[in-house]
């Protein structure tokens, strides 16, 4: 199906079904759709489109032809890519080589698991198609085997432990797609470096160019724009360099610049606190306060 402006709404599992000629899943809020020969032809669904359940694809080939932005790859074959409920998705730009497992799962087939609400705690339902997990020859093995499991009880047998089965591999697979990106993350190291380096470039330009003034304290959402990334996954990316998410790290720019107004200027606290983007100089206070142990004006008295 061709672009349109409104992306196309799927709201079961079933509809997605219908849409690659499958027969109905055996169970309405789950399936596990194998196109590991490649014979299903992705553009059957719309494109655009939204979900209304998670989506987990592995995908045989992730060798750039996917138009990813990104321009390095950890591994030349396979990897993991991961959306959430309502999220808008598009199509690959050459769906041929993307042949592969895809796991749907409507969040009522969690309701009473844990994993209901530990499955929103994982960042990576939020990232770009640009920041798959690309796996090694021996990650590949141990997600391949999970969705092996799970196929086979999906197809072979429905019964009282089917569903505690199928769970307990979604959140073994969840686990270790946390512990690969961590891993993606070390291997990127040179690269994520270089991140940071013009985050810290666009953060100082951003505090002393006066845009802070004008615009206000800048989102975490700001900076992943302009570096072509996800908020999350700059967020996670910084956490594995540094230590601290991207909003900590906004946060102590933000409070080494007012120390720097602080000790080197003649401006009153609210003045500091206007040109740094906040509204009201209580919020920036309150900010300093927590950040430094000191006040602002008890903080300007250590350099008087």
């Amino acid at each position: 199906m061709g672009k349109s402006n409104q992306p196309a709404k799927i709201n079961s599992i079933a509809d997605v079904h219908r849409l690659f000629s499958l027969p109905n899943p055996q169970h309405p809020l789950i399936s596990l759709i194998n196109n590991v020969e490649g014979q299903l032809n992705l553009h059957q669904l719309p494109d655009p489109h939204v979900l209304h359940f998670y989506k987990i694809s592995y995908k045989s080939k992730l060798s750039g032809k996917m138009g990813y932005g990104q321009g390095y790859y950890d591994f030349d074959e396979g990897g993991l890519m991961f959306a959430a409920p309502n999220q808008v998705l598009s199509m690959p730009e050459d769906p041929q080589d993307h042949a592969g497992y895809t796991l749907l799962i409507h969040p009522d087939f969690l309701l009473g698991f844990p994993l209901s609400r530990k499955i929103k705690q994982y960042g990576f339902f939020s990232y770009q198609v640009a920041e798959a997990l690309f796996l090694s020859d021996k990650e590949r093995e141990v997600i391949l085997s999970l969705f092996k499991i799970m196929e086979e009880e999906l197809t072979s047998r429905i019964d009282d432990f089917s569903q505690t089965v199928v769970i307990a591999q979604i959140e073994l697979l969840l686990s270790y797609a946390e512990r690969f990106y961590k891993r993606q993350f070390i291997t990127r190291k040179a690269v994520n470096s270089e991140l940071l380096a013009r985050l810290e470039q666009m953060m100082d330009e951003y505090f002393n160019s006066g845009t802070s003034m004008e615009n206000g304290i800048p989102s975490v959402q700001y900076f992943a724009d302009r570096l072509n990334l996800s908020a999350s996954y700059l967020s996670d990316m910084l956490r594995s360099l540094t230590g601290q998410n991207a909003q900590q790290l906004i946060h102590h720019k933000l409070i080494e610049k007012a120390k720097e107004m602080l000790s080197t200027s003649e401006l009153s606290v609210a003045e500091v606190a206007f040109q740094l983007g906040f509204e009201y100089p209580q919020s920036f206070s309150r900010l300093f306060k927590t950040k430094t142990d000191f006040s602002p004006l008890a903080f300007r008295r250590k350099f008087n």
